[in-house]
């Protein structure tokens, strides 16, 4: 199977999973905001909200990871809306063990399926490393010449008093008194 076909395969099982996942999740979603007393147009902005918002956050996650920032808070919206989701779905489903299981099996392969999808990370080529070298080298160090003493530094001035205008006459002349 060439490239070309298996990446087509690949795309239609995707939009196949995703199609009836969807229509799973939007329909669980929905039918649980009606039955607690949404209108039906609610029900279905609730459901276009948590379905598409838990699609949009691995978008995000992707964006963010490609350009270095921090994931954290993005992660635990995602992780919410995906639980809020689930529990539509099990909330809906025949109370027993396996009624559960299945109603929950279209959220989380959807789950699994953008999770896998958005992970892949794209191709980039590979940065050709330094050459390294292959033992260790010591090179001896250059001969350094004596250092000359310095030239005594010049008398440094005395320090500069303030002209007597400027210092009150009732005060003492000493730096550091003040009364």
């Amino acid at each position: 199977m060439s490239n070309g076909t298996e990446s087509a395969v690949r795309l239609l099982i995707l939009l196949a999973i995703g199609t009836m996942a969807g229509a799973a999740a939007f329909t669980h979603v929905h039918d649980l905001s009606v039955a607690h007393g949404q209108p039906d147009w609610i029900g279905w902005a609730n459901a276009v909200a948590v379905e598409l918002m838990a699609i949009y956050l691995g978008l995000e996650i992707r964006a963010r990871r490609r350009a270095g920032r921090p994931v954290g808070l993005v992660g635990s919206l995602l992780v919410a809306f995906a639980l809020l989701s689930l529990a539509a779905q099990v909330a809906e489903a025949e109370p027993s063990v396996w009624g559960w299981t299945v109603a929950a099996v279209p959220s989380l392969a959807f789950l699994a399926l953008v999770k896998v999808v958005l992970s892949n990370a794209p191709a980039t080529p590979s940065v050709d490393e330094p050459d390294q070298p292959t033992a260790y080298q010591y090179e001896e160090p250059a001969t350094v010449e004596p250092v000359r003493p310095a030239e005594p530094m010049p008398s440094i001035a005395p320090a500069v008093v303030p002209p007597r205008a400027v210092v009150p006459s009732n005060r003492p002349h000493v730096v550091g008194i003040i009364q």
